[in-house]
């Protein structure tokens, strides 16, 4: 399963994109975010379907944008009401869809490149101050993945997950490379983790990044 919350987001530099996500199941990084350098993201969480993932990417790919890719894999699954899913082009276009038996609060925000999402949440307000940490830490100019990795601070403050997180992963890309990928499987404090491995990256890495 994915009862989780996560945030993709739009970064300033041409075709940057990334995912920020955490659980209170393990090894979420295996699971729900799925990016591919110059296509997309794509966040695949409630009950997970994992192909969403991989499948949202290669419609992207095709050329569709992410509201007709979503409905092409909504069309397809029986389940869709179970699920919860996330994607955007890096174009900052957006498309989010949350099912209606996908675990309570539940719920989703898109706007142009920021999409939050999450289920099994403490409330709304999980969800909005992830929005509201994450333009605040854009507006400031801050990296990508320092953004983002505010935000799910901001989530877990706000309530997070109703079990708790275990799990968490953030994850960069630009079109000609990968410049984040760092993921906690199991820990009782898998953000405070992440927020450790994020920073030592950072001190290894050149500026800008």
């Amino acid at each position: 399963m994915g009862l989780t919350f996560s945030v993709i987001a739009l970064g300033r530099e041409r075709g940057e994109i990334g995912v920020a996500v955490a659980t209170g199941s393990t090894y979420v990084a295996d699971r729900v975010p799925h990016l591919e350098a110059g296509v997309g993201a794509v966040a695949t969480q409630g009950y997970t379907l994992v192909s969403y993932g991989p499948e949202g990417l290669r419609l992207l790919r095709t050329g569709l944008s992410p509201v007709r890719a979503l409905r092409e894999l909504l069309r397809r699954d029986p389940g869709r009401d179970y699920r919860q899913v996330g994607i955007m082009d890096v174009l900052g276009r957006a498309a989010a869809h949350t099912g209606d038996l996908t675990p309570a609060w539940h719920g989703h925000i898109v706007e142009p490149g920021c999409i939050v999402l999450g289920n099994l949440l403490e409330g709304p307000n999980v969800l909005e101050a992830m929005r509201e940490a994450l333009g605040e830490a854009m507006d400031s100019d801050r990296p990508l993945g320092e953004a983002l990795l505010t935000a799910l601070e901001a989530g877990a403050e706000a309530g997070g997950d109703l079990r708790g997180e275990r799990s968490a992963a953030l994850i960069v890309v630009l079109p000609s490379r990968r410049v984040v990928r760092l993921r906690v499987d199991d820990d009782p404090q898998p953000i405070a983790v992440l927020r450790s491995k994020w920073q030592q990256k950072m001190a290894r890495q050149v500026p800008g990044l």
